[in-house]
Parts: structure tokens; sequence; C-alpha cells
């Protein structure tokens, strides 16, 4: 798979390509959070640990706020990701 950059894309058809590539990568990465969240849930039921945490969850929610605007990407949508 090809793997350019937006402007080297000549045409739709690449920029097409990338998208694809990008939202492949994203379900991948997605699919593997997913795994490791899973995880943490069946050791939290294993040790009796609360499932929720607050101030873990807002940990994750300003990291990730933190990594679009460094990335300058809108933080309401990537935390809505979340």
């Amino acid at each position: 798979m090809t793997n350019r950059l937006p402007q080297d894309c000549k045409d739709m058809t690449e920029v097409r390509v990338e998208i694809d590539r990008c939202d492949k990568m994203l379900v991948d990465m997605i699919a593997e959070r997913f795994g490791y969240v899973e995880r943490a849930w069946q050791i939290k039921l294993q040790t009796k640990e609360h499932a929720y945490i607050p101030w873990r969850t807002q940990q994750v929610f300003d990291r990730v706020r933190q990594l679009a605007e460094e990335k300058g990407l809108p933080p309401d949508m990537c935390e809505a990701l979340w």
C-alpha cells in the first residue's frame, strides 16, 4: 500500500487511496485499544477494583484533547471519539 503525504497526492484517486489506508489504520488502532480496555476490565473484575474511575477517565480525555491541539485538530471532536 502507498504512503503519500497529502500534498503529494496528484488527484482524487490518490487522495481516496490514502484516506482508505488511514481508515484501515484507525480501525486497527481502535481494535488494539479496545483489547487493552477489555483487559483492564478483566483485571479490575479479578481484583475487585472499581471499573469506572472518574479521575482516570478525565486524565484520558485531557491527554486526547492535548494531543488533538498539538496536531491542530478540534479537541471536542477527538474527545467525542473516546
